[in-house]
């Protein structure tokens, strides 16, 4: 018989991750699934097969009955208050996956309270835009025991993921790193991105040449964050793919791991500033990484909205 899983996070990553655990993960039981806010599991078990989901109201319900635990959520206080609570009970022989983005040295925390208790726990952030985690393109970063991470790897590619970067028997924080400086890179492009558009813009190219030499010159990933900006979606949607607050967050992590390693991530740092510009104008939780577009502009003299 599989393992039974809990999951715990259901932002717009967790969601399509669950939907191909459900689909792909050949599972014999239900998927626990918990979330702060009851109506996303419910919104979530409705657009699945019957049967195929179970919702707790409590974190003490879905461990007890668990034998892996996914979460992925906001921040590293939240992380810290949902093992707080997970690691009250006898946890014994179960298996955590955490795959928040938080700094390295929470998850070296968290992981050494969680085998302090008798339990195997792995580091595992992961790469993609919420698209890529409903259509099982992730890519995996896990870190901890090879013995563990073997029990995970039935789970990522085929399921959720496309593909690992693997740190077998290597530290904990490992993967965080790496998924740290991975996203110095999403916002470093967006900043040159927001500031070329407002450029193209106000020196009278205009943007729509601009936006035709990004996708022949560099395309993927650049061609779609340059769509969320010259599309509006930056300003129009109604939940963001990755909030300004989540961001700003990482980069406090990114400029803490590049100054406790010696070095320097001035570019992340000029991104920062740009996200306080959308935090302030558009809401931490509301606005989304692509407003940096809006901040440049808005800094340049124009509207925070472009007229897509």
């Amino acid at each position: 018989m599989s393992p039974r899983l809990l999951w715990i996070g259901l932002g717009n990553m967790g969601r399509g991750m669950v939907k191909n655990l459900v689909e792909k993960g050949n599972l014999d039981e239900p998927v626990i699934l918990y979330n702060r806010t009851r109506a996303r599991s419910e919104d979530l078990a409705a657009k699945l097969p019957a049967g195929k989901t179970e919702i707790v109201d409590s974190l003490e319900e879905g461990i007890e009955k668990a034998d892996i635990i996914f979460t992925i959520v906001a921040n590293d206080a939240v992380v810290t208050s949902i093992f707080d609570t997970l690691l009250k009970g006898d946890v014994t022989g179960k298996l955590f996956v955490e795959s928040s983005t938080i700094s390295p040295e929470t998850a070296e925390r968290v992981a050494k309270r969680v085998t302090d208790k008798g339990a195997e726990f792995i580091a595992s952030p992961v790469f993609g835009a919420p698209a890529a985690a409903e259509a099982g393109q992730l890519i995996f970063v896990p870190a901890g025991p090879k013995s563990s991470v073997d029990k995970l790897r039935p789970y990522i590619k085929g399921v959720m993921g496309r593909a690992e970067i693997p740190f077998d028997d290597k530290p904990y924080g490992n993967s965080l790193k790496l998924k740290l400086i991975g996203n110095s890179f999403i916002l470093n492009m967006v900043t040159i991105l927001g500031e070329g558009f407002t450029v193209a813009e106000k020196s009278g190219v205009g943007v729509d040449p601009l936006k035709q030499l990004i996708d022949l010159l560099f395309g993927g990933v650049y061609s779609v964050y340059s769509d969320r900006m010259v599309n509006g979606t930056y300003w129009k949607m109604e939940e963001p793919l990755f909030s300004a607050n989540n961001a700003r967050k990482d980069a406090g992590h990114i400029l803490n791991l590049a100054k406790n390693s010696g070095a320097e991530m001035k570019m992340t740092a000029v991104g920062d500033e740009y996200l306080k510009v959308v935090q302030d104008y558009a809401g931490g939780d509301k606005g989304d990484i692509a407003g940096v577009y809006g901040a440049a502009r808005k800094n340049a003299g124009l509207k925070f909205e472009n007229d897509a």
